[in-house]
Parts: structure tokens; C-alpha cells; sequence
């Protein structure tokens, strides 16, 4: 195999060899049974004579780090691997690794540190009602698979050229189309920029729109992410609360350069956003000059209710960002959202996409394009919204039949509903999710998405990844979890 050493001078070239090849072994660089380069093609390659590098090798060797046989070469011994230890090594001169010193460690800026990890990936839990994660059992997948197969030919890929930052042409004339059908956004494709989910659809418009300092209101509680890359930007970022009808418009900071809201189906509470109080907040945003993000991110599963006028399509100022998602309505593995623009940020909100990964994949946004043109999309979503009505219809009576342990907060869409707890009983959110986790549970508690102190105490149920067949039990063992 290729394998880099590093020779510093003419000195003890042998040892400097040894004890590179030493030091890969036992950080694991190097695994067992991987060959190494012959030893004339080493010493061709470090132009140094044969023997050098094979006394490193007989060295190694009698010390059980490499083996060799006649006609198999030399490679690393089956046994060296127990010995090793991850991320540690030895170090000094010609070993290839020099620890920093205290002083001379890189650190990140102030605020990197504090920013949480997403969990990483586990089993799928026996009751799973993690907010937000639709059920893949739905997804398409011969339809699809039949759409990237033919994106994915050679006559399909005729230039290994980059594509346009802004996303397929035939993507974005096929969302234009669909969200002014749906949601009444009246817009063209030279309006779209495609994105790699909505979470970087608002890192554009930040980068575009805010200077560091800059006021920024978000929705307490409130969808955590947006909230964290707003703040790692520089920007001031203020949660401002919700009521029964959305945002509280005259809670937001007079200084305020930007608004975060989420109005259709507001996350993770539920409840949609007032008429009254979405024309409240575009007139507020067109007195100061600010920017609306409206994050529409699930509003294609709406069970019932009267249709509800997007901000988008009532902003006359053009101060109405319009955000949507695929990762709801298709898969999240997709990473595929997009973005609707003010005709004056077009350009730059194109730049800012070039500038930070030039476009999204090219074959799934044409496939994604043929998706939508066939009819399969809308297909797909009437599919996905009678079975996650079901769902939420089914836990609803299960906590309404049931003597107040939980109460849901009404709504009308989406893949997750809130329940609240009885105000007089605190929520030890550390100890709860121990408990279920230990379960087979998976939920997460309300308390979660408020950046201050939380005004109540809840459950947020997603039922998109539950077998229906399983939401009764679930909610059994979460109730007893609980008590």
C-alpha cells in the first residue's frame, strides 16, 4: 500500500524508518494483515539503499509488529493489533507525530464548544416517537431507484462539468409549480435556490442577510438547530414566546434584523399562526426592514382545518423568505430542501450556495424533478398523509380516553404532536429519558427545545417512525416511565 514516512535528514534513517511504521501500527493507521510496499520500492521511494529500509523491517519483525512470506510479501502481524492503542503513539523526532504543547493548540472560536452533538446513530428503538423522522417503510423505493438509474447512465451524464449553484433548472420549475399549486407561493424557478435541507437554506440566508451582532428573534420554544447556526454567525439570537396563535409579534425586539418562525404547523407546539397575527408580523417586518424566514417544513400532511395562507403568499414587500424541506415528505438521507428569495436577494443568495458547496447532487435533483413531473410526488404525499393521520388520530384518543396523564395540544398536520403534563407535576427530563431509553422508548421531552426556562412541561410524540401497531403499548410503557 501507499504508506507516507518522512525522513528528517540523513541520520538513523533505519530508526526513522522503524519507528514511523511503529507508531501507524499502534494508532491503528495500520491494520493487521494490510501489506506493506516491498523494500526495494520503499528505498526507491525515500532514495535510500535497500538494506536501510529492510533492517527497519527485520526490526519489526523480530519484534512481532510485521510478518512475511515467501511470495506474500511483508505485512502487519495478525498479533500487533492487540496490543494497540487507539489515538496514542509514540512521538519524538522521525516518528511522524508531534504532540502541541498547551500553548500551541488551535482552539475554536467561543461558542463551538458549547454547541451540542447530534446523537449518534443507534439501534432503532421498539417504540420509537422521535419528533421529526418519517417512516422510510413508505418510501418509494422501486420508483426511485428507477429514476436515479437513468440519471446515472452515460448518456445522462454528459459532462463531468459542475452544475448551476442554484439547482437543477427542471427541479426548480417542478417546485414552483407544485408550491404554487399547494401553498399558493406565487414564484418562478429563477426565485429557487435547491439546498441540502432546510438547515442550510437558513445558514445562505444568514450569511447573505446578517452582520455579527445582528438581533435575531427566534420562536420559544422553538426548532433548536436554526437557533444554534444563527447564533455560531455572530448573530444576537432572542427567543421570543408563543401563544395559542403562533409568535407574539409585540414581543419582538424592536432591533431585530431577522424572524424565525415556523407558522404553519409551529415546532414543536403545533399550533398555526393566527391570520390576524401573520399580518401583524409582515406589517412589523415591513416598518423595520426585516426579514421573515418561514420554515414550512411538514406542512404538506395536513389532516383537516381550513387551508392556511402561507406568509409567502401574503407578503406584499417582499420581506418573506420561504423555506420548505424534502427530508419530511421523501427521506432526510436525501439532503435535499430548497429556498424562495426576494428578487433582490437572488444573486447573492446563488453566491453564497457557490461559495459554500457549489450545488447539491446532481443525479437526485433530476430524479427528484422526474419525481415530481410524473405525478408521483403528489402520489406519494396523499399516500404518507392518510397514514400518518391515522396515527396521530390514533394517539390523540389514546391520551384523550385516558384521565389527563397527558394533553395534547390541538393540531392539524405533521409527523409529531405535544402532549402537556399536569402543571403540577415537575419534569426531571435527565431521569425521564433514562428511564425510557432503559424502556425501549425513544420521546423527547419539551424541555428541549426552549433555549430559557421552560413556562411548561410536555412530551413532544413524533408517530412518524411508530408501526401503528405499536403506538398503544408505546404509550403504556411511556406512562409508566412517567410515573
Amino acid at each position: 500500500m501507499e504508506f507516507h514516512v518522512s525522513l528528517d535528514g540523513r541520520h538513523d534513517l533505519s530508526g526513522q524508518i522503524y519507528r514511523q511504521i511503529r507508531t501507524a501500527i499502534l494508532d491503528g493507521r495500520l491494520q493487521p494483515g494490510e501489506p506493506l510496499p516491498p523494500t526495494r520500492e520503499l528505498a526507491r521511494r525515500l532514495e535510500v539503499s535497500r538494506s536501510t529500509v529492510g533492517v527497519a523491517y527485520d526490526r519489526l519483525t523480530g519484534e512481532g509488529f510485521l510478518a512475511s512470506r515467501v511470495g506474500a510479501g511483508t505485512y502487519v502481524d495478525a498479533l500487533a493489533g492487540r496490543s494497540r492503542h487507539p489515538g496514542r503513539g509514540v512521538t519524538g523526532k522521525g516518528s511522524g507525530r508531534q504532540e502541541p504543547s498547551p500553548g500551541q493548540a488551535l482552539r475554536p472560536r467561543a461558542g463551538w464548544d458549547d454547541v451540542p452533538r447530534p446523537p449518534a446513530p443507534t439501534a432503532e428503538p421498539a417504540y420509537d416517537f422521535r419528533a421529526g423522522i418519517p417512516d422510510a417503510r413508505l418510501f418509494p423505493f422501486e420508483s426511485w431507484r428507477r429514476l436515479m438509474s437513468r440519471e446515472l447512465r452515460p448518456s445522462a451524464v454528459r459532462t463531468a462539468m459542475y452544475g448551476e449553484p442554484a439547482g437543477h433548472l427542471g427541479l426548480r420549475t417542478a417546485i414552483a409549480r407544485h408550491i404554487g399549486v399547494s401553498r399558493a407561493v406565487r414564484t418562478g424557478a429563477d426565485d429557487l435556490v435547491i439546498t441540502n435541507g432546510a438547515q442550510q437554506a437558513i445558514d445562505l440566508i444568514g450569511r447573505v442577510l446578517l452582520e455579527p451582532g445582528d438581533c435575531v428573534a427566534v420562536e420559544e420554544p422553538g426548532y433548536p438547530p436554526p437557533r444554534q447556526l444563527l447564533r455560531s454567525l455572530g448573530a444576537r439570537v432572542v427567543p421570543v414566546p408563543v401563544d395559542a396563535e403562533g409568535l407574539v409579534v409585540e414581543a419582538l425586539p424592536d432591533e431585530a434584523r431577522m424572524v424565525y418562525v415556523s407558522p404553519s404547523h409551529q415546532f414543536p407546539l403545533g399550533m398555526p399562526m393566527s391570520l390576524s397575527r401573520r399580518i401583524a408580523l409582515l406589517s412589523w417586518a415591513e416598518r423595520r426592514g426585516a426579514a421573515v424566514v418561514e420554515d414550512d417544513y411538514d406542512s404538506e400532511f395536513r389532516f383537516g382545518g381550513r387551508p392556511l395562507d402561507t406568509l409567502k403568499s401574503l407578503d406584499a414587500g417582499g420581506h418573506v423568505i420561504y423555506v420548505g424541506t424534502f427530508s419530511k415528505t421523501m427521506l432526510p438521507t436525501l439532503r435535499l430542501g430548497f429556498l424562495v428569495a426576494p428578487p433582490p436577494l437572488r444573486q447573492a443568495l446563488r453566491a453564497a450556495k457557490y461559495l459554500s458547496d457549489w450545488h447539491a447532487s446532481l443525479p437526485a435533483q433530476a430524479a427528484l424533478a422526474r419525481f415530481v413531473d410524473e405525478g408521483l410526488f403528489v402520489r406519494h404525499i396523499r399516500r404518507m398523509r392518510n397514514e400518518y393521520q391515522d396515527r396521530h388520530r390514533r394517539i390523540t384518543d389514546l391520551l384523550t380516553r385516558q384521565d389527563g396523564w397527558l394533553r395534547p395540544i390541538p393540531s392539524t398536520a405533521g409527523i409529531h404532536l405535544s402532549a402537556l403534563l399536569p402543571e403540577a407535576e415537575p419534569l426531571d427530563t435527565a431521569t425521564l429519558v433514562r428511564r425510557l431509553r432503559a424502556a425501549g422508548v425513544a420521546a423527547y421531552p419539551l424541555s428541549r427545545f426552549y433555549a430559557g426556562r421552560p413556562d411548561r412541561a410536555g412530551l413532544v410524540l413524533g408517530y412518524g417512525a411508530i408501526p401503528p401497531e405499536r403506538i398503544e403499548d408505546g404509550l403504556r410503557l411511556l406512562r409508566r416511565c412517567l410515573e
